[in-house]
């Protein structure tokens, strides 16, 4: 386990929400310099913007390219790799070039990341409509991420740190086997392969963040678990078989269980990390009792991105309201991965 202070890209998201905002506030959080080397990601312009918006002081340096990085100064490096005409975005509105340039940013900070010139990535939001309405038909960050890095197997969790109403010394980790699809999709997306990775990548992430012998409970995907196949037979043609094998592969895997029973136990300390059916399952109940820490963590990259729950908040984008917390957490558990990293030789 390494000490040093991971180098983590911060990017804006969609410039039309809150990412900014957001960003520029986790600046002025006195733990941010502590436990990680930040470097923004994203239009200079519009970073300054969100500053004068809150009155921040923190000094920034405008740098064309990673190479020029300083990272023992003091101020805090702002590289801008996308060519999206960003500060000409109206506030709070859907908007291609805002859909680009958060793109663009996304792309090169995984790229640097995978190249090893910095050693973890924290997103803001984007907007999926403006990401479409660029011409870029991707469902979220996680997809980009995955199409990026090469990878086919993948899956996004919502984690919660310890503390608050989390019981568990691990926090608590829900990640889902399906993920940005519609419901009557769900069904039809299930196989046994793909819930047994999904058990894999969970508990490899409870591992990685010092959990050694996690506990995974696995949700059933219809009301009391199919109730012997009344209500569905999914739980016994495709989980319970993945569950099984989960477990002769040496995972700590229970299921089906009913969502909400299992959840709440979860909650409680029961297990230390969940693999739900589908996106909603999963985060309700996180987002119910956390929403403010939830962190969003994508499960099988090579490289480290973590991101806050919440997304672009249109609504109250540059009024001053939004929050850091989230990201802040956000960059702690990014900074706690990277921690957990083995050295290499």
């Amino acid at each position: 386990m390494t000490q040093q202070r991971p180098r983590i890209a911060l990017t804006l998201g969609d410039v039309a929400g809150i990412g900014p905002e957001v960003v520029a506030r986790s600046l002025e959080d006195p733990r941010l310099l502590q436990i990680c080397r930040p470097i923004i990601v994203g239009h200079p312009d519009v970073i300054r913007r969100a500053q004068r918006l809150i009155g921040s002081t923190v000094s920034l340096v405008l740098i064309p390219n990673l190479r020029s990085v300083d990272w023992n100064s003091t101020s805090i490096p702002v590289w801008n790799p996308s060519q999206a005409k960003v500060t000409e975005v109206p506030d709070g509105q859907i908007d291609a070039r805002a859909g680009q340039g958060a793109y663009d940013y996304l792309v090169a900070a995984t790229r640097a990341a995978l190249h090893g010139e910095i050693d973890a990535i924290t997103t803001a939001p984007l907007n999926k409509a403006a990401l479409h309405a660029a011409g870029l038909n991707f469902p979220g960050h996680t997809e980009i991420l995955a199409q990026e890095c090469g990878v086919a197997e993948f899956a996004m969790m919502l984690y919660l740190p310890p503390g608050g109403a989390i019981s568990g010394a691990s926090g608590l980790g829900v990640a889902h086997v399906t993920l940005h699809t519609s419901i009557r999709s769900v069904p039809g997306l299930l196989s046994i392969p793909r819930i047994q990775e999904t058990i894999q990548l969970v508990a490899h992430f409870l591992q990685r963040i010092g959990c050694p012998s996690p506990r995974v409970g696995v949700t059933a995907l219809n009301p009391h678990a199919g109730e012997q196949g009344l209500f569905g037979d999914e739980e016994a043609t495709l989980i319970s078989p993945a569950v099984t094998a989960a477990r002769q592969a040496g995972i700590n895997a229970i299921g089906p269980i009913p969502a909400d029973a299992l959840l709440r136990r979860a909650v409680h300390g029961e297990f230390d990390g969940v693999v739900a059916m589908y996106h909603d399952q999963g985060h309700i109940a996180l987002k119910l009792i956390g929403f403010e820490r939830a962190v969003n963590v994508t499960l099988g990259l090579p490289i480290i991105r973590t991101s806050p729950s919440h997304g672009t908040a249109f609504d109250i984008a540059w009024q001053g309201k939004a929050r850091s917390d989230g990201f802040v957490e956000a960059v702690r558990t990014a900074a706690q991965l990277f921690q957990y990293q083995p050295k290499t030789a």
